[in-house]
């Protein structure tokens, strides 16, 4: 919300610019004229004229991302100029001086033209004139946001940031059109200050620009800026897409057994708007047809689809040769899972072959109207999608259903039989049935059984102490933390976090601090080292280290006694701690 407010503002301020003062007078002339014939078709000249050039830049930010590291590249250089022209008030002045020239011309002309009137045609006239100059002279701040923007790629949320930069526009514009010339002294004595904020930005973004030249971005502004971005996404799909009722659950783990009661639930969408492909160049639907597709929907520290995976590895391998294409389509969770760089090294060591498409933008997501983690879609090879199965198990049919497509497909040499569970650690089958622990977030977004004295405490360092008794699936926090909305962060030397919980397994999602810097960690189980019960990422100490952001498996039980109290201890500072788990 706060950045909606900024854009706003930014739009509001842009009539400070020395350039819009040559078509004020023009626009202040029109203040005492009726509004629908004068006021109006100024302020849609101009609105057309913004928006086309605002439109331009978004389109040509957004072509420039898709070429990944290299529109990466190009946004930075880019922000770098706008940046400049901040600084050097003298530079934009340069650069706007075409189409200030047009502006004035058009400006003379529709001004000659008062003679009829308030007529419509020179106040559209003037309207389009005074677009042309107030995009120039918006560019710096306006670039600043669709650049920025950019490096995220295109987003509701950034066609959110440019309705609100033109409203603040507007806004200043029909200020000019009620106050009249009464603006004009107002703006002159403020000049000076505006220029000084211009200066001070400029110097910001070409700071921003050196951190984020050297990677600082990687670690620090994909956490913060991606996280809100997918916040808003998601706010904005709930809102107008309403969730599914909890039935399509059911409906989903029906076992077909015709083709009769396999439905056409409908096409496979466009499979555009993926900012990288991995294992394969971009797939298009049309370029599936007569092929038989699974689509599978996950994220890499998602539990769930983790223990997917052994079963869409072996379906890719099995029915490779009779037509099956599985695609993964990675859509994050987590703000780090949007780095192109840690999904591409979780699929290398995850063992994933087949295409994946990173959906940092959800674009995917959306086409296929999808809501779950992980979703698998089926698609026959006339591209009709025929069956769909959310969260775990059913395999077999699943299975069944791949095989049913392949043979609808004139597939004769399908294999029977059905594929067995080759999962170890965390991506072996959970204990369904003594499990009683839930997921459990750790940010204060959506944390949930926190048990710490006076509770957690927002986006800012406190001094946490742990229960001395917890009651099943509580937890708490022990030493200087900073709790964020999707994570904790350790701000002191040393710190703890206790859970009481009832499961096989229990899972942690960790990450090292904004350097990168292995963490070194404690496990124990009501007080003592798990030995045989250590999980995957842990030895029979309970010793590990936290060396990426990904889910850790902590403790693997050989069998469940009951509820355990399980306390980690962090030896070094800054480690991230997001989200348990349990199986």
């Amino acid at each position: 919300m706060l950045l909606f407010v900024l854009a706003y503002l930014g739009g509001v301020f842009t009539i400070l610019s020395p350039c819009i003062l040559p078509v004020l007078p023009f626009v202040f002339a029109r203040s005492g004229l009726p509004f629908v014939r004068s006021g109006l078709p100024l302020l849609v000249g101009m609105a057309i004229t913004f928006a086309a050039v605002g439109s331009l830049a978004a389109v040509g930010g957004g072509w420039a991302v898709q070429a990944n590291e290299v529109g990466r590249i190009a946004a930075l250089i880019l922000l770098g100029f706008f940046g400049l022209t901040l600084l050097i008030p003298t530079l934009a002045d340069r650069l706007a001086q075409p189409f200030v020239a047009i502006g004035d011309r058009l400006s003379q002309a529709a001004e000659s033209g008062r003679s009829g009137g308030s007529s419509v045609l020179p106040s559209f006239v003037l309207g389009i004139a005074t677009g042309l100059l107030w995009a120039p002279c918006a560019g710096p701040i306006l670039g600043l946001v669709l650049t920025g923007a950019a490096l995220n790629g295109a987003t509701v949320a950034t066609s959110i940031l440019l309705l609100a930069y033109a409203a603040g526009a507007a806004t200043s514009l029909a200020a000019a059109l009620l106050l009249g010339g009464r603006l004009t002294a107002l703006l002159k004595r403020s000049l000076g200050a505006g220029e000084w904020v211009r200066r001070g930005l400029g110097v910001a973004v070409l700071v921003a620009v050196v951190a984020i030249g050297f990677g600082v971005d990687t670690k620090f502004l994909t956490r913060v800026s991606t996280a809100s971005t997918a916040r808003i996404e998601q706010s904005l799909i709930d809102r107008i897409q309403p969730k599914k009722p909890s039935s399509a659950m059911a409906m989903a783990a029906d076992i077909p057994g015709a083709a009769s009661k396999l439905p056409v639930e409908g096409t496979l969408p466009p499979l555009t708007g993926a900012v990288e492909w991995l294992n394969s160049p971009p797939l298009t639907a049309e370029g599936l047809r007569g092929k038989v597709v699974l689509v599978d929907f996950w994220t890499y520290s998602c539990i769930n689809c983790l223990r997917s995976l052994p079963y869409l590895r072996a379906w890719a391998d099995k029915y490779r040769d009779q037509g099956l294409v599985v695609i993964g389509v990675h859509a994050p969770e987590f703000a780090f899972e949007r780095d192109p760089g840690n999904v591409r090294r979780a699929t290398k060591d995850l063992g994933i072959t087949y295409p994946v498409a990173i959906d940092n933008n959800y674009a995917i997501w959306r086409a296929f109207e999808n809501e779950y983690w992980p979703a698998h879609y089926f698609i026959d090879a006339e591209g009709r999608i025929r069956y769909h199965h959310f969260g775990e198990g059913e395999y077999a049919e699943s299975e069944a259903v791949i095989q049913q497509l392949l043979a609808e497909a004139g597939r004769t040499n399908v294999p029977h039989g059905f594929v067995q569970d080759e999962g170890t650690g965390a991506l072996a089958a959970a204990d369904e049935d003594d499990i009683a622990s839930p997921e459990t977030y750790v940010g204060y977004r959506r944390a949930e059984n926190f048990a710490s004295a006076g509770g957690e405490v927002a986006d800012q360092p406190h001094a946490y102490s742990a229960p001395t008794q917890l009651m099943q699936n509580q937890w708490g926090l022990d030493g200087n933390w900073k709790v964020e909305d999707e994570k904790a962060e350790l701000d002191g030397t040393s710190g703890r976090i206790v859970f009481r919980f009832h499961a096989r397994d229990l899972h942690l999602v960790l990450g090292p601090g904004a350097d990168g810097k292995p963490i070194r960690f404690r496990v124990t189980l009501d007080g003592k080292p798990p030995g045989s019960d250590h999980g995957a990422d842990t030895d029979a100490d309970g010793q590990g280290t936290v060396t990426s952001q990904r889910l850790y498996q902590l403790v693997r039980q050989g069998h469940v006694a009951g509820d355990r109290t399980f306390e980690i201890e962090f030896l070094d500072p800054h480690v991230q701690a997001f989200a348990f788990t349990f199986g």
